[in-house]
């Protein structure tokens, strides 16, 4: 379960990334684009610390 869970925030972080690439580029929301590249580390963060309390629950 837990490996599970570290590679759905691996996912979730590159479709964070590919994501804020099509709005900084094709959409010109500068802004959100940048927004939205700022939750992959974030996301990477979340699953290792749920893992590891789930690990140590």
């Amino acid at each position: 379960m837990t490996s599970q869970l570290r590679k759905i925030g691996l996912i979730a972080s590159i479709l964070s990334v590919l994501g804020s690439l099509y709005i900084y580029f094709i959409s010109e929301d500068k802004q959100l684009g940048i927004f939205v590249g700022l939750w992959a580390p974030t996301l990477i963060l979340l699953a290792s610390e749920i893992e590891n309390w789930m690990e140590n629950k």
